[in-house]
């Protein structure tokens, strides 16, 4: 009996800490960022005018990085910068505009410039950040301007200039990709078909990238974060409270079923989110830990990647039950990541 008692403690200890999650269980099984990872090391940053690449810029600056920070803003660049405290910054944060879907010449004069801003070192992280995503729709209404939109930027302005950089990186035998992927390109996105593509692709090319060239001292590093949280002022606080999401839940177990609706209001306005923040610094741990891949999402979407990767089968038939009425809600403004997806109520207008 005590035997059985103790595996179902045991059970239910895990089942909290799986459903009060933010992240995958590697990821959070690391604690802190390795700060002697990042400290003097040069690190370029696409997409940090704003959102997630900004508070990256500021993390990674009070860590002591060396930084390249990039967007098409230059104005909201040297904003950034301003904002920007370390050990090398903001005196030493050099600024260079970039814009992916500029072509191959362009991105080849930008790689050469970020290579001769610290000759000593060359660029020793690349921070793949910047990303076009459109509004949720239905997948009849997309069109070849969205689609080439969006892959100009999340896949092809991407892998170019990742191609150009990599050389320099082998000639000094390291270098560490880290790429802004997305639940979307693990998990079917319903309303999001071609920024789901785009991160799949994304995912594709750079596990890939790895498995070629690790053994030449190339490291890459997936984050995939699900909904996260961000403020029109980056810099701010946001609630890191979770009320926990269930209609992924329900395809686990009948007893979680039971557990979640109880303590989870389902409205619109009680969506909660991983914070700006948090994500991060999540995404520090992942990279100075050397993590193939992270995941960084609450519940449901988390339970879902879970699902998708591990029980295919159940993970699909689930997103099967949801797609059409996902897309719905988006249309409606409504909250994407609700119970009533899963049992097809209606929610009031």
């Amino acid at each position: 009996m005590l035997v059985i008692f103790i595996c179902v403690l045991l059970f239910f200890i895990f089942l909290y800490r799986f459903l009060v999650a933010y992240g995958d269980f590697t990821l959070m099984s690391k604690k802190q960022p390795k700060r002697e990872e990042i400290e003097d090391k040069v690190v370029w940053i696409t997409g940090a005018s704003r959102g997630i690449g900004e508070i990256l810029a500021k993390q990674l600056a009070s860590l002591g990085a060396k930084l390249i920070i990039s967007a098409r803003n230059e104005a909201e660049l040297n904003r950034v910068r301003t904002q920007l405290k370390g050990r090398h910054a903001p005196d030493e944060v050099m600024i260079l505009p970039l814009d992916l879907s500029s072509g191959e010449d362009s991105l080849r004069v930008a790689v050469e410039k970020a290579e001769s801003f610290f000759p000593d070192s060359g660029v020793d992280y690349m921070i793949h950040n910047a990303a076009f995503e459109r509004p949720k729709t239905s997948i009849l209404d997309v069109t070849e301007g969205g689609l080439k939109a969006t892959f100009e930027v999340n896949v092809f302005g991407t892998i170019t200039l990742t191609k150009l950089l990599a050389p320099f990186m082998l000639k000094r035998g390291h270098g560490h990709f880290v790429v802004m992927s997305s639940a979307a390109g693990k998990t079917p996105a319903p309303g999001q078909a071609l920024y789901s593509a785009s991160k799949y692709a994304l995912n594709g090319y750079f596990h890939t990238l790895r498995s070629e060239l690790c053994q030449k001292g190339i490291r890459v590093t997936v984050v995939c974060p699900g909904p996260i949280e961000t403020s029109n002022n980056a810099g701010s606080k946001v609630p890191s409270e979770v009320y926990l999401g269930v209609y992924s839940i329900l395809s686990l177990c009948v007893l979680i079923v039971a557990i979640v609706p109880l303590n989870m209001p389902c409205g619109v306005s009680q969506q909660k989110r991983v914070s700006a923040e948090r994500c991060a610094e999540l995404t520090i741990i992942a990279a100075t830990h050397g993590l193939k891949e992270a995941w960084i999402s609450y519940q449901p979407v988390l339970a879902v990647m879970y699902l998708v990767q591990y029980m295919p089968v159940v993970g699909y038939w689930l997103m099967d039950k949801v797609g059409k009425n996902r897309v719905e809600a988006a249309e409606q403004k409504g909250n994407t990541y609700s119970l009533s997806l899963l049992l097809g109520k209606k929610k009031a207008p």
